[in-house]
């Protein structure tokens, strides 16, 4: 049977470690840990989830979890090792810290607490003195985050931003107990600032664990789609909309996925990855993997409703769907401004069509479908009454093509 940190390992779940004697402590429980984010948007998306899950786990085997949503670091902006980020207006980091807290109290129901409460009063004089005197210029020039950085350039904000983390550490070490900070592997320059804080102002050995982040097989970071982010927030991103996402997993990551994102056994895995490999089209692990991330984030019910929807888009039965869930099934698809008039004509005037001609050949061929039902009329016409929710038309031409249209007012 493996300890909890070879199934840590086990799940790929493993970067960087602070000491070999983490491994055995990991084992035995009782550490008190945090990991934290930063209020850069009003919702977590689903490469915080990956990272966030790790809290479960170690709260599973007795250790105690702190989440912290940094509203001091999220005023400040993290160096991404490329370019400065753009500074956020103070009443935009305010409110979406504020949307965060209370959606990380819903989704893992952990204790939150926030860095502006203790680094708001920190007066400069203190900053440089208590904090800055103990950390070398150099040795923060050595992190990687900072070092390819200064090649675009590099504020004295962002520069001091691990020092404001190493500051977190060592406050919630002093105050609350914590012994581990937890992160992805991005953040490793930052956590061990605070080790060596700590160590120099207080003689106390604390301990790091990185993650790698999870990502496809070209190396993009897990839960973007097409440069947008899957968000955990269900009315940002629908239970429809994740769950496609995650149904069209690579076969070759998913294994990976279902290790690392979900609470499923290694016999349980191991028996799904047998199953995948040997009949791969009925895609088996990605809906697995996708039925334990929207029940953990959203309900059963949310999941059974998403795969009602897929199935309902599927075979063509729109009119059954709520108008959000048809909008959620057709978001990629190209919006087209509809007049009434005869089918060909209409086909045209959107551009689902190049010509007359080509209209007349798709709709006699049984083409061009309206609202899920095949028209094989050219002179059929289109008019408001027939929209959707009374907003939507949804036109198909060929097999795969499809077009959300909307009459002009």
């Amino acid at each position: 049977m493996m300890t909890f940190y070879e199934e840590l390992e086990w799940r790929g779940l493993i970067n960087q470690i602070s000491s070999p004697e983490l491994i055995e402590k990991l084992n035995q429980g009782g550490m008190t840990f945090y990991i934290g984010t930063d209020p850069t948007a009003d919702s977590l998306h689903l490469g915080h989830y990956s990272s966030f899950l790790i809290s479960r786990r170690l709260q599973k085997v007795g250790h105690h979890p702190i989440l912290l949503v940094g509203l001091a670091t999220g005023l400040i902006g993290d160096p991404r090792g490329t370019v400065e980020r753009e500074l956020k207006a103070e009443a935009e980091v305010r409110h979406n810290y504020e949307c965060l807290r209370a959606q990380v109290e819903r989704l893992f129901g952990f204790e939150v607490v926030n860095n502006y409460d203790w680094v708001k009063d920190l007066n400069v004089i203190d900053f440089f003195r208590n904090y800055g005197k103990y950390i070398n210029v150099g040795y923060m020039l050595s992190k990687d985050h900072v070092r390819r950085q200064m090649e675009t350039g590099i504020s004295y904000a962002e520069f001091s931003y691990m020092l404001i983390q190493a500051i977190d550490f060592k406050h919630l070490h002093e105050t609350r107990g914590v012994d581990l900070q937890v992160a992805g592997s991005d953040q490793w320059g930052n956590i061990t600032t605070g080790i060596e804080l700590i160590r120099k102002t207080t003689g106390d050995e604390v301990f790091a664990l990185t993650m790698p982040l999870v990502t496809d097989s070209q190396g993009n970071k897990f839960g973007k789609s097409e440069g947008n982010a899957l968000w955990l927030d269900k009315n940002k991103t629908s239970s429809y909309e994740l769950y496609q996402f995650l149904l069209n997993s690579e076969d070759s990551q998913v294994i990976t996925y279902l290790k690392r994102l979900t609470f499923l056994t290694p016999e349980e895995i191991m028996d799904i990855e047998a199953q995948h490999l040997a009949q791969p089209e009925l895609r088996l692990a990605q809906k697995a993997l996708a039925r334990e991330i929207i029940t953990d984030l959203h309900g059963a019910e949310e999941f059974e409703n998403a795969v009602r929807i897929s199935e309902k888009l599927f075979a063509g039965d729109y009119e059954s769907l709520s108008l959000r869930d048809i909008k959620a099934g057709f978001s990629g698809a190209p919006q087209v401004q509809l007049s009434p008039g005869p089918l060909v004509e209409v086909l045209v005037s959107s551009g689902v069509c190049a010509s007359k001609r080509e209209a007349r050949e798709f709709v006699n061929n049984g083409a061009i479908s309206v609202n899920g039902k095949v028209e094989r009329d050219p002179a059929f016409e289109l008019s408001p009454q027939m929209a959707l929710g009374g907003e939507v038309v949804i036109l198909r031409r060929g097999k795969k093509k499809f077009y959300l249209g909307s009459f002009t007012a």
